[in-house]
């Protein structure tokens, strides 16, 4: 239906795209929001409950890390980080159109709440392929909706259309942001449809991470620490089968081939247990997917051993750490390479690659790592399990600090 979209939250029917404008640049019968306003987190507070609720978390366990991000000490860090300084006055963006991937079903949920907070009104495209985790969300948004503020319904769009350039564009023309997530065939995409002049792109492309283990650091660590670590691999990587840009898609490790050798078939044989308590779903036509994958590394010349362990895990040995392949192989492909020192592997980090998750490693070592990349690439190097925590400064932006602008006050 073109020049229509239909309403995900609030819950409604088809609405033409120009009258969605309309009343989303109106002024709220109750005041215009502000960063931080008491009113929408009120309304974020009440829906991370119903996220945290335990036959929610336990159907959808990234839904617990999303109530987390929102209780409300979480939020009053979030917006301290753009609290009033003196001379320089906070203050929304104004309209804020996102568009977020449909490959990871929250992500939308992380930008659009740090927008709210901001005080911005905000509508966010919702994939017509969304489901599981993403309907759960519009549910418990909509439940909450009941006992919010009036402001929220006035502010706070989440819609569902196909492909239909007419409603792009004049979204894209009445936003004062646009974010766009997904890669960078969509952010080409989107941004064939002009901006206002004032107005401006927050983009996050194809990104891919890896994961770096100190061979020696983890046969030193306690067994408690390491199924910790198995089970933090587990949760990086088949959450979201494998294809978020912050799931890792190679193993570096760093130590002597003796070493290495043991640290590593002490965490296979701890993943494996691990995927044999969880039963991850792989279904028939991604096995084959990752076998055509994978033995295309070898044809390519990048790989020299493939072994797969039943269809949920399989391990790949490049020919060198210069080999990582940044494209998707299917979920539960772990290529891996070894290196002397975690120095080495800076030449091989390009602009691309966004998370590192690590264990086994000192933090004098990681800050010289970092150092070491000088801003060439890597956004984030966190603990091996957090490579999906979401935190309000992601791909090297302040998210925050993006959703507002500042006014300067002057006095003599």
């Amino acid at each position: 239906m073109s020049g229509k979209v239909v309403e995900r939250f609030p819950a409604g029917g088809a609405t033409a795209v120009d009258d969605l404008v309309g009343a989303l640049r109106a002024v709220p019968a109750g005041g215009p929001l502000t960063v931080g306003d008491d009113r929408i987190v009120e309304f974020l507070v009440a829906f991370a409950r119903r996220l945290l609720r335990p036959a929610v978390a336990r159907r959808h366990p990234e839904l617990a890390s999303l109530g987390f991000f929102l209780r409300r000490g979480e939020i009053a860090k979030t917006l301290a980080r753009v609290a009033d300084e003196p001379g320089q006055l906070r203050f929304p963006r104004g309209l804020v159109f996102h568009v977020p991937p449909a490959n990871v079903d929250t992500i939308f949920v992380y930008s659009w709440a740090l927008s709210a907070l901001a005080g911005n009104a905000n509508v966010v495209r919702i994939s017509s392929r969304s489901a599981g985790a993403a309907d759960a969300v519009l549910d418990a948004l909509d439940d909450t909706l009941a006992d919010a503020d009036d402001v929220v319904r006035q502010t706070q769009r989440m819609v569902t259309y196909g492909r239909d350039d007419a409603v792009t564009a004049a979204l894209s023309a009445a936003a004062d942001l646009r974010v766009i997530w997904g890669g960078d065939r969509s952010v080409g995409e989107i941004r064939r449809h002009p901006l206002a002049p004032h107005a401006r792109d927050l983009t996050f492309p194809d990104r891919s991470s890896f994961t770096v283990i100190g061979a020696a650091g983890w046969l030193a660590a306690a067994e408690a620490e390491r199924d910790a670590a198995a089970l933090g691999l587990y949760n990086d990587s088949y959450w979201f089968d494998q294809a978020a840009c912050a799931s890792p898609r190679t193993v570096y490790w760093v130590g002597d081939p003796a070493t290495t050798e043991a640290a590593r078939a002490d965490l296979l044989a701890r993943l494996r247990t691990v995927l044999d308590g969880k039963r991850p779903e792989v279904d028939a036509a991604m096995a084959v997917e990752k076998r055509v994958a994978t033995y295309g590394l070898a044809v390519e010349g990048v790989a020299t051993a493939i072994h797969f362990d039943g269809n949920d895990l399989a391990t790949v040995e490049l020919a060198g750490p210069g080999d990582i392949p940044r494209r998707w192989l299917g979920v539960g492909t772990f290529p891996q390479a070894r290196l002397d020192s975690l120095a080495d592997l800076a030449p091989v980090v390009v602009r691309r690659d966004q998370t590192v998750t690590h264990f086994g490693f000192a933090a004098d070592e990681l800050v010289a790592f970092a150092r070491a990349l000088g801003g060439r690439g890597v956004d984030r190097i966190v603990p091996v399990g957090d490579a999906l925590s979401f935190a309000a400064t992601w791909d090297g932006y302040d998210l925050m600090r993006e959703f507002t602008r500042i006014t300067s006050v002057v006095t003599r």
